[in-house]
């Protein structure tokens, strides 16, 4: 039986011979040419202020809340529909983690919910772009602006999708992107600090490189090169961001071919969303995608379980996603809040994730269609 898996590493033909060139070079410790060349291209495509390669989108996240310096108190407002990272990267700064509930039409944070959860404590506003789709980001700006709070971006999913003509991640005081190899785009592990506010160029370049004024140094700004602040070893190597160029090279071919699949599967699932079978995403107007994510949301989670059960039979592999973060054994076990969140906890067990990659063949597509078409008209 031929097996389909769930997400497959597209490559380009180039990566191994630009981490060659970084063995050639000697130099393997990020800030090199590969660097260099993802941080313009991205300057130039997308109009960031300012970009620094990181390890992941964790550690980008991490940079973050340092940034914004957040301490023991600090509530910090995140949709409980997310990855774990989103939390922990404040959480692990003692800031009490306030959960916002999911759309009823999608996966994004809940914006009308969003002034009855500030505080005075409030410090911060983190709004995740789930599957690409972006948030309602002109009103959660307004907020923020508002009642004087930062917003942070987590864009993990959403490199090379746009909120009304604007890059996603470009909209926030700070952005946070993963080049994880189940994203778009991807250098394995890795991920991006985008810094929208000049105020905080200085000390992003001081958190990434240990806490040292290594930049300054470097540029001839200071006569020293020391410990001056907090830090830690984000930034990422330059063998991973030769593989990432590689990538952004391609990535209109990739966005291409990810697009085309994106938009076989919603016509060929509409008639289930017709006869009131399941929910295909919901694109607002004001966001373009990037096709990250192909996801139906199921009429409960017996019926998602069945199906993924039914679709494994057949060799092809689906995936449920996040479980809500308020109801995960760690928050769970450090707060005594009951927290009713009815969107996020629908998603937790009824949305399911088909295979989505470059290199699905058109023939496996159409298997996948019309396997989900007949499961779900059986269930």
């Amino acid at each position: 039986m031929n097996f389909i898996p769930f997400n497959k590493v597209y490559l380009t033909g180039k990566d191994v011979e630009y981490v060659q060139a970084v063995f050639n070079s000697g130099k393997f410790s990020g800030g090199a040419d590969f660097t260099q060349r993802c941080n313009a291209y991205f300057l130039a495509k997308y109009s960031f202020n300012e970009t620094l390669l990181t390890t992941s989108c964790t550690a980008a996240l991490e940079m973050a809340a340092m940034l914004i310096n957040i301490r023991p108190g600090d509530e910090v407002i995140i949709p409980s529909y997310t990855f774990v990272s989103t939390a922990n990267a404040f959480a692990v700064r003692g800031a009490k983690i306030v959960f916002i509930d999911s759309c009823i039409d999608n996966p994004n944070m809940d914006v009308s919910k969003l002034e009855e959860l500030i505080t005075a404590k409030t410090r911060a506003i983190v709004s995740v772009h789930y599957a690409g789709i972006a948030c309602d980001m002109n009103n959660i700006l307004a907020i923020a602006k508002k009642y004087n709070l930062f917003v942070i971006e987590d864009a993990a999913h959403a490199i090379n999708a746009f909120y009304k003509g604007r890059a996603l991640g470009s909209l926030g005081h700070l952005g946070t992107f993963s080049f994880h190899e189940t994203k778009n785009i991807t250098s394995g592990e890795g991920g991006m600090l985008i810094v929208n506010d000049q105020v905080f160029s200085d000390r992003a370049s001081i958190l990434i490189d240990k806490g040292t004024n290594r930049r300054s140094f470097f540029e001839g700004r200071t006569d020293k090169y020391e410990w001056v602040d907090m830090g830690s070893s984000y930034r990422l190597p330059e063998l991973s961001a030769a593989f990432l160029f590689a990538q952004l090279e391609e990535l209109k071919l990739i966005q291409n071919k990810r697009n085309t699949i994106w938009q076989k599967y919603y016509a060929g699932l509409k008639e289930l969303e017709d006869n009131g079978l399941i929910n295909l995403p919901l694109i607002p107007e004001y966001a373009k995608h990037n096709s990250s994510i192909f996801y139906i949301v199921c009429k409960n989670k017996q019926q998602r379980n069945a199906l993924i059960h039914q679709l494994n039979q057949k060799g092809i592999s689906s995936a449920f996603h996040y479980q809500p973060l308020h109801l995960s054994p760690y928050y769970t076990s450090v707060s005594s809040d009951k927290i009713n969140l009815p969107n996020a906890e629908r998603y937790g067990e009824c949305l399911l994730r088909l295979p989505l990659y470059p290199e699905l063949l058109n023939q496996d597509l159409e298997f996948i269609i019309k396997e989900v078409n007949a499961a779900l008209t059986e269930l």
